[in-house]
């Protein structure tokens, strides 16, 4: 590609920023009206991002960090493509070969970064609530980009993205999430932020992969959660599929990764029992022939492509609404 040098112009954005959250950590305190102002200014990124000249300076002076203690693809380099995209200094920082493998904590390093200029700190951890202590220990902003099995926020927001893109207002649409919820960061921030929105969620899996209880059960709001993937997929607007890591067989949780395709792979048979033309996601990676057969994937209604673009317009967004520049 070509390069382009970048510009001051952002036509197209929301008029006036009522953004006013320093961190973004998960989607269960999002108000109706940032989630609409995200969607809002990630809808404009995305026409920047069209042009034959996609990139502006409006972040100019900002800088991102990107703070990774485990490893990523699509949502670093999101990121990192969303930053420089706004004209901002991107900087990647990994745990492996960092002060962090000489013993620094976790918020010794994130005042580090503060004291050299971070601005916005990106931070991917294993531990779930790690992003909260470093948010409270750093005047920079956090953005959570994956805490153990906690939250997942950005993903979420992205596939709310994705979905409204093709079936519009999410508002009594059937989701059905399918998969290995329990351990599943995404399924949980998908799950607040689509209840939010009205949708009606389900959640698919086997019975060893299902959480003791669903998001919002205490607020007698949960979703619906079942082990029949056939009977949950009737009626569906959208199948998003999981990620099935190796670990659960090796823990005993399934039989194999076959007998899981067996019971819970979107197949064309099985997608054909959802509405007509619903939507088939996927958060990546994917396990090829897993999760999804390749005539699923590659068909008229998947979006798993889509997800990934979509993906640096709503970073884009984020990172415009949090940071100074986005406020003023």
């Amino acid at each position: 590609m070509t390069s382009q040098q970048p510009t001051g112009d952002m036509t197209g954005l929301p008029p006036e920023n009522t953004w006013r959250r320093k961190d973004l950590l998960n989607t269960d305190t999002l108000t109706h009206q940032e989630v609409e102002l995200v969607l809002e200014t990630a809808e404009a990124m995305r026409e920047v991002r069209g042009r034959p000249m996609n990139k502006v300076a409006t972040l100019r002076g900002t800088t991102v960090v990107t703070l990774f203690y485990e490893q990523s693809t699509r949502t670093r380099a999101s990121f990192e493509m969303a930053g420089k995209a706004l004209g901002a200094d991107v900087i990647n920082i990994s745990a492996s070969g960092s002060s962090v493998e000489k013993g620094e904590s976790l918020i010794d390093t994130v005042r580090t970064l503060e004291s050299i200029g971070a601005d916005l700190v990106v931070m991917r951890h294993p531990e779930a609530g790690a992003p909260y202590l470093a948010a409270r220990h750093t005047s920079a902003s956090i953005i959570n980009g994956g805490d153990g099995q906690h939250a997942h926020p950005t993903q979420a927001l992205l596939d709310l993205f994705t979905m409204r893109s093709h079936i519009g207002d999410v508002t009594g649409k059937r989701v059905v999430i399918v998969g290995d919820i329990r351990h599943s960061r995404v399924a949980r921030s998908n799950a607040w932020l689509l209840m939010a929105q009205g949708a009606e969620v389900v959640l698919c899996g086997p019975r060893t992969l299902l959480p003791r209880t669903t998001p919002g059960a205490h607020e007698g709001s949960g979703c619906e959660m079942t082990t029949d993937l056939d009977a949950a997929l009737k009626g569906a607007d959208v199948v998003m599929a999981l990620r099935m890591q190796k670990e659960r067989q090796q823990a005993g949780l399934i039989p194999s990764l076959r007998e899981y395709a067996r019971g819970y792979q979107l197949n064309d048979e099985r997608v054909a029992r959802a509405k007509a033309g619903a939507l088939v996601m996927h958060p990546g990676p994917m396990n090829a022939g897993v999760e999804v057969t390749t005539s699923v994937a590659n068909s008229a209604v998947s979006v798993i492509e889509e997800q990934v673009t979509n993906g640096v317009a709503v970073r884009m967004a984020l990172l415009y609404l949090m940071s100074a520049g986005g406020r003023r």
